[in-house]
């Protein structure tokens, strides 16, 4: 119990004192305009107060990520607390604090958009195809999983395809209408429900004085999977994801003020990173290794959610906690949709403000993720935890190209990009679905594939020192300010 109320403390202080430190790096210029105001066009530019912004952009990065993958992550024991905290205080937070202010200083873009600007034109288009893929496999992904938790919550009385169908109406309209018409006004609720039934699982761990176990560094999987690579792939959210990366830049065209950004980017991944604790917490403390494993193995960790909703809250407690699991899938697919599309505008040059033109891009997302949810994508699915990490190494490296070529200090996000190099490296050249080779090997090439990027790193940043790369957009008057005209 010492290690889950210190892990808490730990968090709030990261967020106190980190976090204006990550804030300081950046340089906020409070009185410049943000992207809200200087492109507002009413469909994806709409300034928002705080308190939706935070809600949204908590339920936008958190899916079921914080909940399943601690679940999973439970399996190797209180080890995953310290990937929790330190990952979420020193990489997390940093990676989505970075990637939606430096979106803001270059009018609210995505991550392909910065590649091109930070990493080279190539990568560009590289980064745009792989965020696309991400995003369509989230987003169908949080179409079926949800629609199963409401079946079984059911009691299977209600029809999977109707279920599915009513989710399918649900995100196209998130997807097409302004950003404050639909997500803007139900995400405030939805919140509500998420942070009620954390608080509770949280509440009765303290209450009932749950047998959490305190930290080791010993490996407790009953598998006997290394910790290293893959205790960082399977907790990704609620301690680094990259998936945030496709999500910030939409609260970055909505955020009112740069002083905002720690508040909203920083420190909603500390609460993720709370949710992730809890969740991992109740897993251990309610199931030794073996036990766990077995439920996983028969229900998954949904299976695992149901249980200790019950357990710890009773029938209705338990019930209105799973009711705040669901939610959470359903507010980052529709996000995930709403993303792609503006990527794809953005990519494209295509105006958003014609509902007609946000039906041409979103209408072949929606067919392509009708197909999927029709076929077994279970091996696809097997390299999204890879793919949800590369995403994040290409945000770091971006973001550490910003710092760099600005003088400031790299490596705050250098340090956790060449962590994570190395991790998602050593996973694709050892694991069965790469290139399966014997993990020694794996981790001298990926010590070899690190190096090398930090190399080519260096060498980026010099060139574009030596080309005098602007890293935030300057008007054509010379501004430093975002482009005034609107779309």
């Amino acid at each position: 119990m010492i290690t889950f109320v210190l892990s808490f403390v730990l968090l709030i202080i990261g967020y106190l004192i980190y976090g204006k430190v990550v804030e300081k790096v950046f340089g906020i210029k409070p009185s410049r305009p943000t992207p809200a105001y200087a492109m507002k066009d009413g469909i994806d530019y709409v300034p928002m107060n705080n308190k939706k912004n935070s809600l949204i952009q908590l339920l936008n990065i958190a899916g079921v990520g914080p909940i399943f993958g601690p679940i999973m992550g439970a399996l190797y024991g209180p080890v995953a607390f310290l990937w929790i905290v330190i990952g979420a205080i020193f990489a997390g937070a940093v990676h989505d604090y970075l990637t939606g202010m430096i979106s803001i200083r270059n009018k609210g873009a995505h991550i392909p958009e910065l590649a091109g600007k930070f990493l080279g034109t190539f990568s560009k288009h590289i980064v745009n195809g792989f965020s696309i893929l991400l995003l369509v496999l989230v987003g169908t992904v949080f179409i079926t999983s949800p629609a199963a938790l409401i079946n079984d919550l059911a009691d299977g009385t209600l029809s999977l395809s109707i279920i599915i169908l009513a989710i399918f109406v649900y995100y196209i309209l998130s997807t097409v209408l302004p950003i404050d018409q639909i997500i803007g006004r139900i995400y405030p609720i939805f919140g509500a429900f998420l942070i009620i039934s954390a608080i509770g699982i949280g509440g009765m761990l303290i209450i009932k004085g749950a047998p959490i176990p305190e930290v080791s560094l010993t490996n407790m999987h009953p598998d006997n999977i290394p910790i290293f690579p893959l205790l960082f792939l399977t907790i990704s959210c609620g301690a680094l994801s990259g998936f945030h990366a496709t999500q910030s830049p939409i609260i970055s065209r909505t955020l009112k003020d740069e002083k905002s950004g720690r508040k909203i980017f920083y420190g909603m991944m500390i609460a993720e990173a709370m949710i992730a604790m809890i969740w991992a917490a109740a897993a251990m403390s309610l199931f030794d290794g073996k036990d766990l494993s077995a439920i996983i193995n028969t229900g998954g960790p949904a299976a695992v959610v149901t249980e200790v909703s019950t357990v710890m809250l009773g029938a209705v407690g338990g019930t209105l906690a799973i009711i705040g699991v669901i939610i959470l899938p359903i507010t980052s697919g529709d996000t995930a949709f709403r993303s792609a599309r503006m990527i794809i505008a953005d990519y494209l040059n295509f105006s958003q403000i014609k509902l007609m033109n946000r039906l041409m891009i979103a209408a072949p997302l929606f067919i392509i993720a009708f197909v999927l949810t029709k076929i077994d994508f279970t091996l696809l699915w097997r390299y999204f935890s890879w793919a949800n990490q590369s995403t994040a190494v290409i945000a770091l490296w971006i973001a550490s190209m910003y710092l760099i070529v600005k003088g400031a200090n790299h490596w705050i996000s250098t340090i956790p990009a060449m962590f994570m190099t190395m991790a998602t490296t050593t996973y694709i050249m050892n694991a069965p679905i790469g290139f399966n080779l014997p993990i020694q090997v794996s981790y001298i090439i990926a010590g070899a594939v690190t190096i090398l990027f930090l190399l080519l790193f260096f060498k980026k940043a010099k060139e574009n020192k030596a080309n005098g790369l602007q890293v935030d957009y300057i008007d054509p008057n010379g501004h430093d300010t975002s482009d005034q005209a609107a779309g």
